[in-house]
């Protein structure tokens, strides 16, 4: 089959791109920009264009499979509608491929990549030889997000972002939690987890869901869909290389999956306990000469963000904590105002701001008053705040006036905040 991939450099979407290829198809695809994904697909006979006005579609496509970045309007898509092409989503091609296999499905609000590479560790070290597709590159899988199994398990991220799970058939579920985000998809917190309602409403009648059934809400949202639930609460914390109560946490429910799945537990804590974190998950990028620590980190969710600067406490004891933070998109900054403005408390000593990254500018219902956005932040957080105004400027305040030696300097964001991680090493 004659697949092309619109949006290809998506971490979703690159993972689906390779798995077909793998399979013997024609794969190609476009993006808007550069990066070390679209290098690596390119690496792997994937011809990727940067040019995205149509030009690259190529004569006899089968198969048009589009990245929710790309807009019903956007010319590669017009162009398929006019030719006839059979046009999905990514979720909806990563829905097909997944069928009639024994999915385990990992989603919640938070936590979702991290999860999905411990079940993903578990399943390959236990003899599983499961496919694996996951929103983040992975150690095990040679800085990957996906991997070609040979048996009928298939372990995949699970994004609730305008109810795309919905398209899975999912044999297991993990919920990692049901915070609530996403606010340009869904009106209130709701309608969120009635999302969630529905989907595990897709496993089999008794497919499980292992999840933190002391949380009154996923509590209540598993009930509501009839599934049995496994808990996950009664088991010890397990020890694992990567810092955080919430790593511990996300790693309980993998141990219930080993339970569930027949794996001993002595041999599933043994084998989570290498796990070291993924890409911009916690992760340590490198120490400068002068003692500065570059952590990049995907927090964007003020539950996310407490969560990561408790672990960055614990496993930097005593060092100044200095976050550069870029608010992800103007929608979820404004519906979630005042958990942001109060999330950084104990967490940082100082927070710089460089801008919003606007990836769903079409969908934002307002924009943010940064000025004022920044100082609500100094009062709910009571640290020190610094207008970084763009990326350029943030770097330089940072390398020029702001780090000291010894420093833990934190990127943070799910934009393109990271791409200052690697400058500040340079």
């Amino acid at each position: 089959m004659i697949i092309f991939c619109s949006g290809i450099g998506g971490i979703g979407l690159s993972a689906y791109a390779s798995l077909q290829k793998a399979a013997g198809h024609n794969v190609s695809g476009s993006d808007a920009n550069d990066s070390a994904l679209v290098q690596r697909l390119r690496a792997d006979g994937i011809t990727v264009s940067l040019s995205q006005d149509g030009s690259a579609l190529p004569d006899g496509c089968e198969l048009f499979v589009y990245s929710e970045a790309i807009t019903p309007d956007a010319p590669e898509r017009r162009l398929a509608r006019e030719r006839g092409i059979r046009s999905i989503s990514y979720f909806a091609a990563v829905g097909e491929i997944s069928k009639g296999k024994t999915l385990i499905a990992v989603s919640g609000t938070h936590g979702k990549s991290s999860t999905t590479a411990m079940v993903a560790r578990l399943l390959i070290e236990a003899g599983f030889d499961p496919t694996v597709v996951v929103g983040t590159k992975l150690r095990e899988l040679d800085g990957r997000n996906f991997r070609v199994g040979k048996s009928e398990w298939f372990v995949l991220e699970a994004c609730e972002y305008r109810r795309s799970f919905h398209y899975l058939s999912p044999s297991i579920a993990l919920v990692t939690n049901v915070d609530g985000d996403h606010f340009d998809a869904y009106k209130d917190l709701a309608e969120y987890q009635q999302s969630f309602v529905e989907f595990l409403q897709l496993l089999p009648s008794d497919g499980p869901v292992i999840t933190h059934g002391s949380v009154p809400d996923i509590k209540r949202v598993t009930e509501a869909s009839g599934r049995p639930l496994l808990d996950a609460d009664d088991l010890a914390l397990p020890t694992l290389k990567t810092p955080g109560l919430h790593m511990q946490q996300n790693a309980q429910l993998v141990l219930r999956l080993a339970a569930h799945l027949g794996i001993d537990d002595a041999k599933a804590r043994e084998i989570l306990k290498g796990f070291a974190g993924t890409w911009r998950r916690l992760e340590e990028v490198g120490t400068r000469p002068d003692g500065v620590t570059v952590v990049d980190d995907y927090a964007h969710h003020p539950v996310e963000i407490r969560a990561s600067l408790q672990a960055i406490r614990s496993g930097y004891p005593g060092r100044r904590i200095v976050v550069a933070f870029q608010p992800h998109t103007h929608d979820r900054t404004l519906k979630l105002y005042d958990e942001f403005t109060t999330c950084f408390q104990g967490g940082a000593d100082l927070i710089v701001v460089p801008d919003v990254y606007a990836a769903r500018g079409e969908s934002d219902s307002a924009k943010v008053d940064l000025p004022r956005f920044l100082e609500d932040l100094r009062k709910g957080s009571g640290v020190e705040i610094v207008d970084g105004r763009s990326l350029d400027e943030t770097l330089r305040l940072l390398q020029e006036e702001i780090l000291r030696p010894g420093d833990v300097v934190v990127t943070m964001g799910a934009g393109d905040i990271t791409s200052l991680s690697r400058k500040l090493l340079a």
